[in-house]
């Protein structure tokens, strides 16, 4: 009983820092059809500026966590409106895209790099203490996490479903034209995906960072496994790369569990070729949104 209740609260909490990361990313792709590969750098960049509030302003955690927050919500903005914006009616706008933003990762890591230096930081912005499930012991800082990820995810959910903006994003990721001739700005409709995807890339490095160590190319693995989720799930479905974060993330919490740490991410991609095999969409593809 102990090693379900350990690798339940183990899967939860990478489940939930997983889902972080790759709804953003779905959610991008499904609007965009855009692979953003300096995502891991947004969440660095939301765990670095997380960690200067408390060192350099001494400001308390909370602060200190919608500052990440809104740090990886800005870049997302930036980079739209310097490289995204002016590459969208480029032709093969998908492969010129996928470079760009390698080149933007590259430049943002090499940035972080010159400013904080490659040693590695333990991140202040956690929540010390234990309790106990039975013989299992759990850290508060698992439960910040879970409480973090359900409610940042739910309102992503009721935005997409509630309000006009989120009708707004639905209907792009639909038909853009369509959503053109509606009078949707599917301009600022793309700038304001980017700062969602970047607001939750953010919070995700955050709560990665506060559970390892705090480095430049920190985001690198996490970054892989939202990749990963979003390629399971299905490209573009923001519902299914939540499920399957958090089933990724119990299957790797049992695959360390009883094999251990380095056989996580191997296996884990071992179960990627599989489903896909199986269903070369993925577990909840749909049909491909045409970006015209």
């Amino acid at each position: 009983m102990d090693a379900i209740i350990q690798i339940l609260v183990s899967g939860l909490t990478l489940g939930a820092m997983y889902a972080l990361g790759a709804v953003g990313l779905a959610l991008t792709f499904g609007t965009m059809r855009m692979f953003n590969m300096a995502h891991g750098v947004f969440m660095t960049i939301g765990a670095y500026a997380a960690f200067s509030t408390v060192n350099y302003s001494g400001a308390p955690l909370i602060i200190a966590l919608l500052m990440g927050i809104l740090a990886g919500g800005l870049i997302g903005a930036i980079m739209h409106l310097l490289v995204v914006q002016f590459m969208l009616e480029t032709e093969d706008f998908e492969i010129n895209i996928l470079v760009a933003t390698v080149g933007v990762g590259i430049l943002l890591q090499d940035f972080l790099l010159k400013v904080y230096g490659g040693y590695p930081f333990s991140q202040p912005v956690q929540i010390d203490g234990i309790f106990r499930i039975g013989g299992v012991a759990v850290a508060y800082q698992s439960v910040v996490i879970l409480v973090l990820a359900t409610v940042l995810i739910s309102a992503l959910a009721w935005a997409l479903t509630r309000t006009k903006f989120g009708m707004a994003i639905r209907a792009t990721a639909m038909n853009r034209e369509a959503a053109m001739l509606m009078g949707v700005k599917t301009s600022r409709t793309y700038l304001q995906v980017l700062i969602i995807a970047g607001m939750l890339a953010g919070a995700a490095g955050i709560l990665i960072s506060s559970l390892s160590t705090l480095s430049p190319e920190m985001g690198q693995n996490p970054a892989v496994r939202a990749f990963v989720i979003c390629v399971v799930a299905g490209l573009g479905s923001v519902t299914g790369a939540g499920i399957a974060a958090i089933a990724l993330g119990l299957f790797e919490a049992a695959i360390q569990y009883y094999f251990g740490v380095r056989y996580g991410l191997p296996l884990m991609l071992a179960l990627v070729v599989v489903v896909l095999i199986w269903r070369p969409s993925g577990l909840f593809g749909k049909q491909e949104v045409v970006r015209s």
